[in-house]
């Protein structure tokens, strides 16, 4: 009896402490100071409005007033460090290979229609000139003061300490993020280098959510800077007719947006000076589901879009501030 007594006192005491935890992390946790506040990230520069990962699309994003550039990274056979998302060339370009068995110097253009990912069956055809490959380097020196969000591709030592190198180069620890969706990529990139502000991994992610519904997250610390996930909702509606979506996928997105998309959990990592991003969302439909949601910022690949409505729309600016 004195055992059960102890047992629901201590069950009692957790649970009440994770609550009062979880709505105020900040009298244990101090909070992230993260030098930047983004709403408006535009994917790849703007994938369906100029060709992704160049110059020209970077320079049209901030004309337009994106907080954020995000982009993906590669290496080539002679060390530098390239803006590609696609490790290979095949999908984008008439040369065939990785762009790894290709020195700089030797990279093709960029097609003229190429597709744009995340709106299937719809290509990007473009007047711009500017179909060439750009280094990070250019990247940084084109735009100092923008916010950079950057895609290690792939697994590789060279290029994550290269990346550090430029990073520091152009004393950008404090306006840049990087990161992959691969947890050895990530964790690897926060060993490089600390003090760059870290993405969660998937793996991170699903340990999140276990944190969360358990409810020790509120007790745990947390290296990462920027939660950056999709709808899987929104993501079936982009992808289903083209992948052939059955009933089943229906209710497993429906599940998995109940579980992952969650103010609450937005509203305690904001506390604890953690962003939210949510890609890729290209409708103003999307744009208004993903700031109603808690979000900080929107990805999109449509960056005039996304500033239109946010213009139209201020309370998602001035309302939703980190806490």
């Amino acid at each position: 009896m004195v055992i059960e007594m102890i047992l629901t006192a201590l069950v009692g005491c957790y649970i009440i402490s994770s609550f009062i935890l979880f709505k105020f992390p900040m009298l244990i946790h101090k909070k992230k100071d993260v030098k930047f506040v983004c709403r408006h990230i535009s994917h790849r520069g703007g994938a369906g409005e100029n060709y992704e990962n160049t110059l020209s699309a970077f320079r049209h994003a901030v004309e337009v007033g994106t907080d954020m550039l995000e982009l993906d990274c590669q290496l080539t056979r002679d060390g530098q460090v390239v803006v590609s998302h696609d490790s290979v060339l095949d999908m984008r370009t008439e040369q065939r290979g990785a762009i790894c068995e290709y020195d700089y110097a030797q990279l093709p253009l960029i097609k003229e229609q190429i597709p744009i990912d995340f709106a299937p069956g719809i290509t990007f055809c473009g007047k711009s000139d500017d179909r060439k490959f750009p280094l990070l380097e250019e990247t940084f020196q084109h735009f100092p003061d923008i916010p950079i969000n950057i895609d290690i591709k792939t697994d590789n030592n060279e290029l994550i300490s290269k990346v550090s190198e430029l990073v520091k180069k152009y004393q950008r620890e404090h306006l840049t993020v990087w990161g992959n969706m691969k947890d050895v990529v990530t964790q690897k990139c926060y060993k490089e280098n600390p003090n760059v502000c870290l993405l969660f991994s998937a793996r991170r992610v699903c340990i999140l959510l276990l944190q969360l519904y358990t409810g020790v997250l509120p007790f745990m610390p947390l290296k990462e800077t920027h939660l950056e996930i999709f709808m899987p909702a929104h993501m079936l509606k982009v992808f289903g007719n083209h992948i052939g979506a059955k009933w089943w996928h229906t209710v497993a997105a429906k599940v998995a947006n109940t579980l992952l998309i969650r103010r609450s959990l937005f509203e305690h990592l904001s506390k604890r000076g953690v962003q939210t991003y949510l890609w890729v969302m290209n409708s103003e439909d999307d744009f208004r589901q993903a700031f109603d949601s808690g979000a900080t910022g929107v990805m999109t690949d449509y960056p005039t879009k996304l500033r239109a409505f946010l213009d139209q729309n201020p309370q998602y600016t001035h309302n939703h501030k980190l806490t």
